[in-house]
Order: C-alpha cells, then sequence, then structure tokens
C-alpha cells in the first residue's frame, strides 16, 4: 500500500458553547443534532446498542456536496477525560471510496475557549479518491450548526 491512499485530516474551530455540551451531544445525543443543523443531518437512528456507549451501532441520513448521503458507524471509543467520541464508519456512501473511514470529535477547554477538533482518519480504495477536505468542511459546518443552536 503507498502512503498516498492512507491520510489524516485534522481541523480545529472555536466555539463559544461549553466544551461539555459539545461532548454530551456527540456521545448520547447524536440524535439531536439533526434538530440543530437540519440542512446538512436529517436523521439519526440507533441500530445497536445504547447511545453513548462503545460498541452501539448508528445510522445517519445526511447530505453531502448536494446529494443525499448514508453512513452507518459504530462507537469505536469514548474517552470521557479527553472529551472524545471516535466512530468508526462499516457501512454507506464513504465505503464506496475508502477500506477504512473514521471519525474523532474532540472537544478542549482553553481558559475562556472551548475548541472541537475533527480528526478524519482514512484507508483510499485507489489513488483516484480525493482526500475527504469537503467533508472536513461539513463537519465544521455542523459544529458551528450546533454551536448556535445552543448560544
Amino acid at each position: 500500500m503507498s502512503s498516498s491512499e492512507s491520510g489524516k485530516l485534522v481541523s480545529s474551530i472555536e466555539v463559544k458553547s461549553c466544551a461539555d455540551v459539545f461532548h454530551e451531544i456527540f456521545r448520547h445525543r447524536p440524535h439531536a443534532i439533526s434538530e440543530m443543523s437540519p440542512t446538512k443531518i436529517k436523521a439519526c437512528d440507533l441500530h445497536e446498542g445504547d447511545w453513548g456507549t462503545v460498541g452501539s451501532v448508528i445510522f445517519w441520513n445526511y447530505s453531502h456536496d448536494g446529494k443525499e448521503k448514508v453512513a452507518k458507524e459504530i462507537i469505536e471509543a469514548i474517552d470521557e477525560e479527553k472529551k472524545s467520541v471516535k466512530f468508526k464508519v462499516i457501512e454507506g456512501d464513504l465505503m464506496e471510496l475508502y477500506k477504512t473511514f473514521s471519525l474523532t470529535c474532540h472537544v478542549d477547554t482553553d481558559g475562556e475557549n472551548n475548541l472541537v477538533t475533527w480528526t478524519l482518519e482514512y484507508e483510499k480504495l485507489n489513488d483516484s479518491v480525493e482526500d475527504p477536505h469537503t467533508l472536513m468542511e461539513f463537519c465544521l459546518h455542523v459544529t458551528k450548526d450546533i454551536e448556535t443552536h445552543h448560544s
């Protein structure tokens, strides 16, 4: 496998909302995001397990690049101290482009400032697949929508 096929994107965005609010939403209430970011997240349903627990399977209906898409994800890891949740995509549109794809949402508090950091880790099916920059933009926009909802 060439190094160009696997990659990692990391991007942070400052938010005024409480760090705990973001972590709590992504861990326990991802289904509420569709109300906060309705143009991007259409629905989020629990398929297996319980909300906010490792091993649970959640199913997203979302709109990205002007198209309706789906993703089935397993909650791979939760770190309460670091306020991070890692989702691994196991089915859906992204699997047509990537062998593996995971997203981590991590919330950091630095004095008055709260930083939401998204990490996308992936392995492309082939060299013609682009890096998921537009999906990173999507994650940052959803983060901003959640912030707006809570301000």
